[in-house]
């Protein structure tokens, strides 16, 4: 009985040992953020929805109107998604193909003094094209559109809770 208590604490021993912890509640150096993306924009509302629902105390700001009152401003420069054919068949057809999504960003104060300047964030997935699949294609490049903008809203809440407002 001794032994198998002992058996069940090693990995949870080893896990601490190592520095190893579950990511928390971000911080951030600021209390109210603006997020200046487009009304349309998913990339925008999955940010929106992932802050606030972070557990954090953080204010998300969408009203342009709130604008001078936010502490700390996420402008979402360009948001674009590209289908690049990398692989053919001998005739032409397409075989393999690259998404990829680029955007563009900077978080600066209301009155314009840059804490993060503009920065690029690339995600590309390749996968396989056949077109007698071509709806199901459709339907899987949807999908790995949405988890490459999953990503994307991951690296921003990192560069987020890492940026620090000016003294």
């Amino acid at each position: 009985m001794h032994r198998r208590f002992l058996l069940t604490l090693a990995p949870a021993a080893l896990l601490a040992g190592c520095g190893f912890r579950l990511r928390g509640v971000p911080e951030f150096s600021f209390s109210s953020l603006y997020i200046g993306a487009g009304m349309g924009s998913a990339l925008g509302r999955e940010l929106q929805r992932t802050l606030e629902g972070s557990g954090s105390q953080l204010k998300v700001l969408r009203n342009p109107a709130d604008l001078p009152t936010a502490e700390a401003v996420i402008d979402i420069l360009a948001e674009q998604r590209e289908r690049v054919v990398v692989g053919q068949t001998a005739s032409g057809q397409v075989r393999e193909m690259q998404l990829r999504l680029r955007v563009k960003f900077r978080i600066r104060t209301p009155g314009g003094v840059e804490m993060v300047p503009e920065t690029e964030i690339l995600q590309q997935r390749d996968f396989t094209y056949n077109e007698s699949l071509a709806l199901s294609k459709e339907a899987e490049e949807a999908l790995l559109f949405r988890n490459m903008q999953s990503d994307i809203v991951q690296q921003l809440l990192r560069r987020l809770s890492a940026a620090k407002l000016p003294q």
